[in-house]
């Protein structure tokens, strides 16, 4: 043979080989990888093709689906009272994907998950009825919030106490996800993305602010547990006014007249008097305190509701000034909702924690359970005599103290205020903030609320946690002790 058509014939075999080993290699190890790829248009037609499974709130959907026309993209989703929900389903967009519980659960709702197929259509590759999402939210509770926070930025959480389950999320402004679920939304999406209230930001889980005086709860609960205090009637020794060691700046309370030099830790908290949080959080140290606030949930960036909540920040390396600024949830402290509901949870709950979880169960289309959320973990955060005092002093915060707006006839309710300062210098308007629980004796229901009010239009002078925060929190707990 010619020593060059030798040499182009096998130059020709090598070429095919490697393509041969190229397309086994896609086939065999890329193949999944290709298929998920979000710029795959085939992933997005199988997504669409059949109506979506639900998100499920007391047993009926939040969410649906309709036929999509003149398009590859067979249906779309709908949502049932799309704004009083949102910050509990998320969105699912054809355009700009999905989030929330429509982005955890996606493969479910889609019916594309493993888990539904039956090993017949695992090797067929035949996509089966999605299943749906059944949450723990108590519709009276999630409305009572939602309109109670109207047209204020702000946000709030509700959670059972005794089992975990998360009540209700509300997060304010809102938006309609029904209006970005389709290709053709984007002036709605661009709207959403100029508006400076940001909408699309979930404040009730991922928008951490100074909690102010509310984590006030944490320190006392530090000073207990320690026995830097026995009681918390025990007077402490905190002048008035308190300058913290390293500077001449003196911490000053909001309420000059309140009976603040010495004063108990349940005085204190009725009060709300900085001076003996910021000396409690000096005397203890910023170890000690921080340490009760991760006990609480700070400075877990890993937490999963499922939603992934920001993490609250207790900070470190801080000098003792800073540290008396800590104390009155000040400085660079920092809380979502969440995560002050979980306080307020806790102590209610006799100073256990019980895991927060927004989804009770998982399931298929036969309603056969795929995951189950119901048999939540829990921990010991302090001592069952501490969680006792604590909230006989939140009970004199609610009846004698800065939370009367909180009062609810028939039930033991307990709280704490905070406005926190905003900008520099304290510039701009605090944020106003309430963290609570209420217990029904006579029928056992108990439920825990968190509230922050960013801004509601009020004159600086009006802003405050009573007069802004507590009535919010009462009528979610109002709704969940009568419903």
């Amino acid at each position: 043979m010619n020593k060059t058509i030798r040499n182009a014939a096998v130059f020709s075999l090598l070429l095919v080989l490697a393509l041969l080993v190229r397309a086994s290699w896609v086939q065999a190890y890329k193949a999944q990888a290709l298929a998920d790829d979000s710029h795959n248009r085939r992933k997005i037609i199988a997504q669409y093709a059949q109506p979506l499974g639900d998100i499920i709130v007391a047993g009926s959907p939040v969410t649906g689906s309709k036929e999509t026309q003149g398009s590859d993209l067979a249906h779309k989703r709908t949502y049932t009272d799309g704004s009083l929900y949102s910050a509990v389903t998320g969105y699912s967009s054809q355009a700009y994907g999905a989030t929330q519980l429509e982005g955890i659960y996606s493969h479910v709702l889609d019916g594309t998950d493993t888990r539904l197929k039956n090993p017949v259509d695992a090797l067929t590759g035949k996509q089966q009825e999605p299943g749906d999402v059944l949450t723990t939210i108590d519709p009276a509770v999630q409305k009572a919030g939602y309109e109670a926070l109207g047209d204020k930025k702000g946000a709030a959480v509700a959670i059972d106490p005794k089992t975990g389950e998360i009540l209700g999320v509300v997060s304010t402004p809102s938006y309609d996800p029904s209006k970005i679920s389709g290709v053709s939304d984007g002036d709605a999406w661009k709207k959403l993305l100029a508006d400076e209230d940001k909408p699309l930001v979930n404040r009730a889980l991922r928008q951490p602010l100074p909690p102010g005086s509310t984590f006030k709860l944490v320190v006392a609960a530090a000073a207990l547990e320690d026995g830097l205090y026995g009681s918390v009637d025990t007077r402490t020794d905190s002048p008035d006014p308190y300058t913290p060691p390293g500077t001449t700046r003196p911490l000053e309370n909001e309420n000059k007249s309140a009976p603040c030099e010495n004063a108990s830790i349940r005085v204190a908290l009725q009060y709300s008097c900085n001076n003996v949080f910021g000396k409690l959080a000096v005397d203890l140290g910023q170890d000690k305190v921080k340490a009760m606030a991760e006990r609480f949930g700070f400075n877990n960036d890993k937490l999963d509701v499922p939603v992934r909540a920001s993490k609250s920040v207790f900070p470190s390396g801080m000098d003792r000034p800073s540290t008396a600024y800590s104390g009155i949830g000040q400085f660079e402290v920092t809380a979502t909702p969440l995560q002050m509901a979980m306080v307020s949870a806790a102590i209610a709950d006799d100073g256990v924690m019980q895991s927060p979880h927004l989804v009770s169960k998982v399931v298929d289309a036969d309603g056969d359970t795929l995951q189950s959320y119901e048999d939540a973990t829990s921990k010991r955060i302090v001592s069952s005599s501490t969680a006792e005092q604590l909230r006989s002093a939140m009970v004199t915060v609610v009846d004698e103290g800065t939370g009367s707006n909180a009062r609810i006839d028939g039930a033991e309710v307990g709280g704490k205020t905070g406005t926190a300062q905003h900008g520099e210098n304290n510039s701009q308007t605090p944020y106003a903030w309430f963290t609570s629980y209420a217990k029904d004796s006579s029928t056992g229901k108990e439920i825990a609320v968190a509230v922050v009010v960013e801004d509601s239009g009020a004159a600086r002078s009006e802003v405050s946690g009573n007069s802004l925060a507590a009535p919010i929190a009462k009528k979610m707990m109002a709704a969940a002790l009568n419903g």
